[in-house]
């Protein structure tokens, strides 16, 4: 038996020395219908289980190398999640602390995983722009600040982050594949990563196309509108210095919901245990595959694995709740939920309407609750429940404004959203509030809405045969 060369002989001084050298895998299930052929570099099988622990490791040494750092100082990144694990990874060997600022978005996986390695993890507002004081790396700078004998490695800027792929990742797809390739796939997070592969090909097989992957609500690709995504870990809403736009030949947009679905394709037609962001990679080199034609050879790196993942796209249930499943008993968009139900008054209250009027409108119409507008547009929700609690306690009379009484927080939906949604919203104890884009109301839908719907589609059931 042959014992393929790279990484796996010989005894390893630590689990750093583990990163690296991951496989690269034929998909032949999830591509049978492609003209060429499709390879995936298993990125997700590296120690800490993502592309990251790469640079992770590497920025700590080379840190340590230049002087920079020393053994119980303190750590401080801003991440995603996976470079934190590296680096945490990194760190529990060598001996330092590290602390990690992550969007909330991030998965709850990612920071226990993170906590076991021994970081400290501070969470910070997912819409927060990249440089706002609030944001994952506005905190982090601050805390930079605060503590004596902390530094952050940085993987926007540090040199590091590229070079641990144009040395390792790039290099070690080129060999794999004996130069014979002819495009690679990669989404984009920081950049790092397709920055190191891209001059690695770009210099021992210059005739590859490079193709960057970036989600819908991202500008890696170039400028467009900025807006929330569920895959972590790819896209931002600035360009990291070490991205370096002009090595790209191409540039594809996903999206949420084919990402996920691919990314589960991966997992049960191939046995490949990925996250989502390598579904955003494979839909995408899927293209690629069909634009280049037969006979031509598609890498795309798999970038971190299922682990962080489990309570989000692998379950079934948060499939459903985000529309990205549709559950047997779904009854299309919300629009078509409203349709169905025929047009409705939706009786509303003004932020500057008094708790007489409130009473004397639900006495009226018989409702338990309406929606709350300033100037037209929903501000808020007012319940019999919450407005007799309020005279209860003595806190109301009838002359308190609505605005003083009502409660802000509330759960809307957008005509388009799937009808998956609404029992989420139901069982918090709420209604759901549609809205167009501009917050101005256009139903109310409550629990039992939700019951005439179903058993109205049930009666319209042909019988069981007898």
């Amino acid at each position: 038996m042959t014992v393929q060369q790279g990484n796996y002989s010989g005894i390893k001084d630590s689990i750093c020395d583990a990163v690296g050298f991951t496989p690269m895998v034929r998909l032949a299930r999830i591509g049978r219908d492609l003209p060429g052929e499709l390879l995936g570099k298993c990125e997700f099988m590296n120690p800490g289980g993502s592309v990251k622990d790469r640079i992770g490791v590497r920025m700590l040494l080379d840190a340590e190398a230049s002087g920079r750092i020393k053994p119980g100082d303190t750590l401080i990144e801003p991440t995603s999640g996976n470079t934190g694990i590296g680096l945490a990874l990194a760190a529990a060997v060598r001996g330092y602390r590290v602390i990690i600022t992550m969007p909330e978005k991030m998965s709850h996986e990612k920071q226990v995983v993170l906590e076991a390695l021994g970081a400290e993890i501070i969470r910070t507002p997912t819409e927060a722009a990249w440089d706002a004081p609030d944001s994952h790396i506005g905190v982090a700078r601050r805390l930079q600040e605060a503590i004596p004998n902390s530094h952050i490695l940085d993987q926007y800027g540090n040199a590091s982050n590229p070079l641990a792929h144009e040395e390792g990742t790039g290099a070690e797809i080129v060999d794999q594949c004996g130069g014979q390739l002819d495009a690679v796939v990669m989404t984009a997070g920081t950049g790092g990563t397709l920055t190191g592969v891209a001059r690695a090909i770009r210099r021992l097989a210059p005739n590859v196309q490079i193709v960057g992957v970036d989600p819908e609500g991202s500008i890696l690709a170039g400028p467009g509108e900025i807006r929330s995504y569920k895959v972590e870990g790819i896209g931002y809403d600035f360009i990291p210095d070490v991205l370096d736009r002009s090595l790209v030949d191409r540039w594809i947009k996903s999206n949420d919901r084919d990402s996920f679905l691919t990314a589960r394709q991966l997992i049960r037609q191939e046995g490949l245990l990925v996250g989502g962001s390598a579904g955003a990679a494979v839909w995408a080199a899927m293209q690629v595959s069909r634009d280049l034609g037969p006979g031509k050879r598609v890498v795309v790196i798999l970038p971190d694995s299922i682990r962080n993942y489990l309570t989000k796209f692998v379950d079934d249930r948060w499939m459903r709740q985000n529309g990205f499943l549709k559950a047997d008993w779904e009854l299309g968009a919300i629009g078509d939920v409203v349709r169905a139900l025929g047009k409705r008054e939706v009786i509303a209250l003004d932020v500057d309407d008094k708790v007489a009027d409130a009473t004397a409108l639900f006495t009226k119409h018989g409702i338990s609750q309406m929606p709350v507008l300033d100037q037209g547009r929903l501000a808020g929700i007012l319940t019999e429940s919450d407005l007799l609690q309020a005279m209860v306690s003595g806190r109301v009379t009838p002359e308190t404004i609505v605005g003083e009484v009502m409660v802000r927080k509330v759960s809307t939906v957008g005509m388009h959203a799937g009808s998956g949604e609404l029992p989420r919203i139901f069982e918090r104890g709420e209604v759901a509030i549609v809205v167009d884009d501009d917050r101005k109301v256009l139903a109310l839908l409550t629990k039992m809405d939700l019951i005439e719907m179903l058993a109205r589609r049930q009666s319209q059931m042909p019988g069981e045969p007898a």
